[in-house]
Formats: structure tokens, sequence, C-alpha cells
């Protein structure tokens, strides 16, 4: 394609939208490792390979979606998508971040809810899981290798893993702590906080980026108050009439009213990504309404895990599993029951996404040569490194000691994931196939023992 073949350090030619549109679909399917590996994985495409977006650009995203509540690597995707090709691109490139996730898990957790446990399934999930584990470490060092331009840089991600590691401070506290080091630094230290990819460094990428250091920012991404104001009536607007039409139907009580009301609250909370908000969605879910049980909720985690598209994607089988186990449509029904509460939760916890990102993208790009404001989203990148480091720790306790420490040593698992690392890290093999042949290894594994 012509995006492979144009003359070192000349930009590619601009992408039509049927394009991104192909890629945003590609990345639904294939969006596995969590969010770190999420990242990883949009870094390696559009920065590096494609140069659709410069690595300072990407990076100035990436740190605004850091500090959002929900989902930062699907909000990334609608961030870069609605930079090239305005609101519908947005919309496209976040919808189908999740939209092939969602389909997947329905099919999944109907599965589960129908047949019980499926040996082959747990097989492939055996051979998955430090093939993630893998991602996640190669994530951290791939962003970190950029992001940690100097040592101020590099103790800010250290501290962030022992706060978080060692004395379990919430993630929000450690993006705070993060900013007002990196507001302080631009006064103090402005050297030491610059934003990591200044102009020039598009070459390590292999030429300049069609969204490169100082291209303009384009007129659709310029801040105007009326933009803001219309986007913000649709978006309450569209929330709004669905809880209208549910509460109408079902009553303020009714199972699907419910739902749409407690994952709203819960987007609104989820700074720090999926982990941070699955207390509150297992309070919820488990203990307030009964929508499933705790066992029930692990599982859903386990498929989360395992399946593309955000680990908050949770959420779609606590809704299936919620609307089935109520019948919402009778005992005949139970599949659309469980499918109408899938998409509830899906709808409303991603919904103040765009929103997030339609209304505060032109104010993010306007200060973008502005210490004042890169250099605190400069260290909430170092400490994201940290925190990112210590995902990959949580994720290798789980695959290594699936019982706890007083368990067995899963030694093959240690087998899989260093050969995942290697054959990223070494060989750039691709992660597609490689969740692949680490499935068939699982699979064939768990047939032999």
């Amino acid at each position: 394609m012509s995006k492979m073949t144009e003359e070192p350090g000349r930009p590619p030619p601009p992408v039509p939208f049927r394009e991104a549109f192909v890629y945003w679909l590609k990345l639904g399917f294939i969006s596995f490792g969590g969010p770190a590996g999420q990242i990883s994985m949009m870094h390696q495409e559009l920065v590096e390979k494609r140069r659709w977006i410069s690595e300072h650009r990407f990076l100035h995203a990436l740190n605004y979606t850091m500090v959002l509540p929900g989902p930062e690597a699907q909000q990334l995707a609608t961030y870069i998508g609605w930079l090239m090709h305005g609101v519908w691109g947005g919309i496209a490139a976040g919808v189908l971040f999740v939209l092939p996730s969602l389909f997947i898990l329905m099919g999944l957790t109907w599965v589960y809810l129908a047949y019980g446990d499926v040996p082959a399934v747990a097989g492939v999930l055996y051979g998955i899981k430090p093939a993630v584990t893998a991602i996640v470490v190669f994530a951290a060092c791939r962003i970190g290798s950029r992001a940690l331009k100097n040592n101020v840089l590099r103790a800010i991600a250290v501290l962030a893993f022992i706060a978080i590691f060692a004395l379990d401070i919430p993630f929000p506290y450690i993006v705070l702590m993060a900013a007002i080091i990196g507001y302080a630094g631009s006064h103090l230290a402005p050297d030491k906080f610059r934003a990591g990819g200044h102009h020039g460094s598009s070459s390590d990428s292999g030429g300049a980026a069609l969204i490169d250091d100082d291209t303009a920012v384009p007129e659709h991404a310029r801040f105007k108050w009326s933009r803001l104001i219309v986007f913000a009536a649709v978006g309450v607007f569209i929330g709004a009439a669905v809880m209208v039409l549910l509460a109408n139907t079902w009553g303020w009580q009714g199972t699907l009213t419910q739902m749409g009301w407690f994952f709203t609250k819960a987007a609104l909370v989820t700074f720090g990504g999926a982990y941070a908000v699955l207390p509150y969605v297992y309070q919820g879910g488990v203990e307030q309404y009964a929508w499933l049980s705790g066992t029930q909720m692990i599982d859903g985690l386990a498929l989360g895990e395992t399946t593309p598209g955000p680990l908050i994607m949770v959420v779609a089988f606590v809704g299936f599993v919620g609307g089935w186990t109520r019948e919402i449509f009778g005992p005949e029904m139970l599949p659309l029951a469980g499918a109408a509460g899938a998409c509830i939760a899906t709808l409303f916890t991603f919904l103040p996404s765009f929103l997030f990102i339609l209304l505060g993208g032109p104010a993010v790009e306007a200060t973008r040569g502005d210490m004042k404001f890169t250099a605190p989203l400069t260290a909430i990148t170092a400490a994201v490194v940290g925190v990112v480091l210590n995902l990959a720790v949580f994720f290798a306790y789980h695959v290594l000691w699936p019982d706890g420490f007083e368990g067995s040593f899963e030694w093959f698992s240690v087998l899989i994931g260093v050969a995942a690392f290697i054959a990223l890290f070494r060989y750039k093999a691709g992660v597609v196939p490689l969740i692949g042949v680490c499935a068939v290894v699982g699979f064939v594994y768990t047939l032999l023992i």
C-alpha cells in the first residue's frame, strides 16, 4: 500500500476514512493484553509502522486519557480517530474498539451459562494468560524507554510502583501527586519535564508523521463553545432518553433501569482503569443487586482478561448474567435478556468516555505547547510506567501461582511467558499470531496433562 512505500523522511499521504475504519475494526478484534498491551499495539502500528501520528502527539493524547475516568486505551483510540477524521472518526474508532469484544463476550457468556465448564476453553486460556503477561511487560518496557528520558522521571516511575504495589495507594492519588510534581517541575526544572518526542523525534519511527509534532491543529479540533455545548447536550440527551425509556417500560426499580444508573456511576469512578473499578462493580453487582455470584464475577474477569477489547468489558458479562438470572423477558428468552443487560451495561459505561474526548480534546490540543499543562502530563506518564509494571506483577502472580503461594507453581506458564516476551522483544512478533500460538500450546498442554 502507498503508506508503506512513501520515501523515508516524508509524511505518509492523507488517510481516507475508509482505511482508518478498517484499521479500527481490525484493532477491535486483536486488542488483547489489557490497556498496556492495547496502547503498545497502537503505538507500534500508528506511530512506528503507519506513521499516522508522531510520538509526541501520541504521548500527549495518552497523558490526557490517563487522567480521565474510564478505559484509557479505548479513549486513546477515540482521541486519535477524532484528531484524524473529526467526530465521526472518533465515534468509529471508539465504537469499533468495543463492539467486537461485546459480541465475543456475549457469545462466551451464553456458552458459560448454558453449558457450564468447557475444558477446551480452559486450555486455550491457560496458554493465553502468560502471553498476556508478556505483552504487558513488553508494553511497560516500550513506553518506559520513550517516556523516562531522565532520572527525575525514572524516580517518579519507581515511586509510583512502590506506592501502588507496597503501599496500596489508590491510582487517583498517584496521578494527583504526579501532576503536582510535574506542575512544580515546570517552574523549578522545566527541562526535566518537557514532553517526550520533541521535533525531530519522528525520525526514530521512520520519518515524519501525518500528524507530526508541528502539524497545525485541524479546524474540527479547535475549541469552540458552540461545539462544546452541542456535544454535551447530545450526549446527555442520549443517556437521559434511554434511561427514561427503561424507566417507563420497567419502572425505576427494574433490572435494566438499575443497570443503566449503576453503570453510569461506575463509568465516573473508573480512575486507574478496570482493576480500580472492579471492587465497585463487585460490590454493586454481587452484594447490592445480586445480579451474579462472587464465583461468577471471578469467571467473568477471566473471560474479560483473555478476550479483545478493554478489560472493563467485564461489565458486559455482569449485565448479561444479571439479565439472564433475573429472567427479565421470561424463562423462554434468557439469551435475549442477557444480551439486553450486556448492551445496557456497555452503553452507560462507555458513553461518558466519548463525551470526555469530544468535549476535552480541543482544550488538550490548544494547550499542547504550554509547559504548565504538559509538564504535569509528562509526570503522569512516568507514573503510569510504574503502575503498568505493577499490573505485570499482578498478572504474573495470578498466572504462576493461581492458587496462591501455598499452591503449586505453574512452571509451564513461565516457559510460555518467557518465550512470548522473547518473540515480542527479539523477533518483533505480531500480537495476533503470538496469542494464537500460545492458545494452541496451552490447549495441547492441558490435553496431555
